[in-house]
Order: C-alpha cells, then sequence, then structure tokens
C-alpha cells in the first residue's frame, strides 16, 4: 500500500490469520463506503496475539479465548488502534474496563459445517472414528449424539483443519459454516448441521467490532456500519454466556433470532462427556434482550448446579 502523507481516516487492529483478515478488510471496505473515503485511508494493523503463537495445546489449558484478543485490546488501550475487528464468539464474555464493543457486520449463516471424507453426515460415520476439533462446546455436542466416537483436540486454522482430515489424521472434523464462506470454501462442507440438533456457539457467524468506550469520534464512525438486528442477537447471548460465567472451557450453546420487535433465544449447557445436557429458551422484546440472554443464563446455572463444569 502506498505511503499517505496524511493521517489514516481510522486504524483497524486484527489479528493475522486469513479469516481475520477478510474481517478486518470487510470492515474496510464497508467504512470506506459509509463515509466516502479511500480504502487506503483506513490503516489495518496485523497484531500477533497468543493464541496465534500457542497452538500445541487446548485453549481451555492455557488462558481461553482471551488469548485471541488481549495483545489487540492492548493496542486499543495504547493509542496503537482505534478499533479492533473480532470474530465475535472469539471475545471474552467480560470486556476489559475502557472497551465496548459498539457494532456488528451483517451477520453470517451460524450453523456448523461437518467435513469428512468417510461419511456424508456425523450420524453414518463409522463407531470409532476419530472427530477433531478445538471446540470443547462441539466436542461434547459430537458426544452427545455419537458416544461411540472419539473425539480429539485439533488446532490451526481453517486450512490447517481442513488438511488433517484431507491427510487422514482425523476422520472428520466441524468448522464454523460462516467462516467456511468468507473465506470462498464453503464447497468443503460435507453437510451442515440443523441449527435446532446443534446449537452454535454464542457468536457464531458475527463480526464483532471493539474501541475504546470513551472514544465518541471511532464510535461515530462505527455506528454508521452497525448492522442493529446482528448486535441485539449478540447482546441476548452474550449476557447469557455472561450469567453462566462462560468461556472456551466451558462447553455452552447459545442461539438469537430477530424478527421485527420480538426476540427469540436457545441456550444450551452440556457436559464436555456429553453424558448430560439442560436447554432453555426465551422469547420477548428486543428491547430487554440483555434481560433474556441473562435470565436463561440463570436459570440453566441453577439447574446445571455448582458441579457441572467442575471437571473443566
Amino acid at each position: 500500500m502506498a505511503q499517505s502523507s496524511s493521517p489514516p481516516f481510522v486504524r483497524i487492529g486484527t489479528r493475522g490469520s486469513p479469516l481475520a483478515l477478510w474481517q478486518a478488510h470487510e470492515t474496510q471496505k464497508r467504512l470506506a463506503a459509509a463515509h466516502g473515503v479511500p480504502l487506503e485511508a483506513i490503516a489495518i494493523t496485523v497484531i500477533k496475539t497468543s493464541g496465534d503463537i500457542i497452538q500445541d495445546r487446548p485453549l481451555a489449558e492455557v488462558g481461553g479465548k482471551g488469548l485471541f484478543t488481549k495483545e489487540i485490546e492492548q493496542a486499543l488501550f495504547d493509542g496503537a488502534v482505534d478499533l479492533a475487528v473480532h470474530s465475535s464468539k472469539d471475545m471474552e464474555t467480560n470486556l476489559p474496563d475502557g472497551l465496548a464493543l459498539v457494532a456488528c457486520l451483517p451477520r453470517e449463516d451460524v450453523r456448523d459445517a461437518f467435513i469428512c471424507k468417510k461419511a456424508k453426515t456425523l450420524a453414518a460415520l463409522p463407531a470409532g472414528s476419530v472427530v477433531g476439533t478445538a471446540s470443547l462446546r462441539r466436542g461434547a455436542m459430537v458426544k452427545r449424539l455419537r458416544p461411540d466416537i472419539e473425539v480429539v483436540s485439533i488446532r490451526g486454522n481453517v486450512d490447517t483443519r481442513l488438511r488433517k482430515v484431507e491427510t487422514g489424521e482425523v476422520d472428520a472434523t466441524l468448522l464454523a459454516y460462516a467462516g467456511l464462506k468468507r473465506l470462498g470454501l464453503a464447497d468443503k462442507a460435507t453437510s451442515l448441521f440443523d441449527v435446532a440438533i446443534f446449537l452454535p456457539a454464542v457468536g457464531q457467524g458475527a463480526v464483532g467490532i471493539e474501541c475504546r468506550e470513551a472514544d465518541t469520534r471511532t464510535r461515530d464512525i462505527l455506528a454508521a456500519i452497525d448492522d442493529g438486528v446482528t448486535r441485539t442477537a449478540l447482546t441476548a447471548e452474550r449476557a447469557f454466556l455472561r450469567a453462566l460465567d462462560g468461556s472456551c472451557r466451558t462447553p455452552i450453546a447459545g442461539h438469537a433470532t430477530v424478527a421485527g420487535d420480538r426476540l427469540s433465544l436457545r441456550g444450551l449447557i452440556v457436559k464436555t462427556d456429553g453424558s448430560i445436557a439442560h436447554e432453555t429458551a426465551r422469547d420477548g422484546a428486543c428491547a430487554e434482550a440483555e434481560a433474556l440472554g441473562a435470565d436463561a443464563g440463570r436459570e440453566l446455572k441453577e439447574r446445571g448446579g455448582p458441579d457441572f463444569f467442575a471437571h473443566l
């Protein structure tokens, strides 16, 4: 990119993975169009995170999903960038004081994709097959549906995980269909799970944009590209997760949909071995999104009891 003598209109911080870069460039394009500025006036800064560096252990063992955001959030605090673009499901349940989730891009398909060379669906996989995933939620839900299948932990970006199936290191894997679509890899999905059977992660398919809470200029800039429907749904989902004290250390699923001024939410908690699950639902006004999510989370926390996630 050619150097400009004038300062950037706004500066975006992002991880360097192909999917993260897609999200950053999509945000850049939308901001440029909304504000009538050239693309090159919106700077993109790639920031390496701990989650990108640590690839040999499950996230739950090394600090959770905040490993994908903390260095970028530090850049916000330091004033090195004005906004951070994240996969919403990678964002911490409780953001650091002084930072806020202020905008979302329109949500993609929330379903999980099944990728396998040996069977069309999870149900058709032979007993004893090995499914690789980095997600405790996906692993627990696979075990819930197919206790006769082995689940192993695999890390890496989308291409790495696809390659593990291609080479036979694992028989199958599960990935967010949204990410495959955004990377032009939708054809890699062998089949898609019905949301009614396989509830997605909180925030799946949604791109969240974070900035300093007191930065009114950046907040105003981002308001022009905020998708209100997505942000309302995400408000309910994240309140549900927060009430459960949820992180990637706990198998939790949650999905909200919006129709007019009404919101519907489904939430699920499941033991890591798939043996026990509790589910709930809420319907109400969009204006009550946060309260609906929090109430659903409190219900499942009470139903699960203090020992539900004790072995994580």
